[in-house]
């Protein structure tokens, strides 16, 4: 890995390249077992190709959390963090203290909302999860989804 320049911000600059590579979403699983018929999981990642991975490797050593995985599906590396407790105490700290230009500002603001009701228990009840579907679903356009809002909803009636 090539010397950092000494003079820059890290911070400033991970906040940066997330900007623009990076992703903060919220999944739903079909869960038979759980009381409200679906498992919510938070996710924040970004990713690049193997021979400049660097920055991958900078987040999670800045970050210490999350993981380092092979995504086949466009042979790159991808950092994830999925743990609530570490976004929660780790990547939403961050990314107030060094804001998002770019409209993913906007997803940031409704994945923070999410985690933090996630973190009050909000998604194990019908009602809480339905205000954290809503919201969910107002991020992330482009997107793809294994279910739609309605699927999802009708199973909370």
């Amino acid at each position: 890995m090539p010397a950092l320049n000494k003079k820059r911000n890290i911070h400033e600059y991970i906040s940066g390249y997330v900007d623009g590579e990076g992703c903060f979403s919220i999944s739903f699983s079909k869960r038979k077992k759980f009381l409200v018929g679906f498992e919510t999981r938070p996710s924040f990642s970004t990713s690049q190709n193997e021979d400049r991975a660097q920055i991958l490797f900078l987040m999670k050593k800045n970050f210490k959390c999350g993981s380092i995985r092979r995504d086949f599906s466009d042979k790159t590396l991808k950092y994830e963090v999925r743990s609530l407790e570490d976004i929660v105490n780790k990547i939403i700290p961050h990314f107030e203290k060094y804001p998002l230009l770019s409209f993913k500002q906007k997803d940031f603001k409704l994945f923070k909302q999410i985690c933090l009701l996630m973190q009050k228990n909000m998604h194990r009840n019908k009602n809480g999860l339905r205000k954290i579907v809503n919201l969910a679903f107002k991020m992330n356009p482009s997107g793809k989804r294994k279910y739609t809002k309605e699927e999802i909803q009708k199973v909370l009636r």
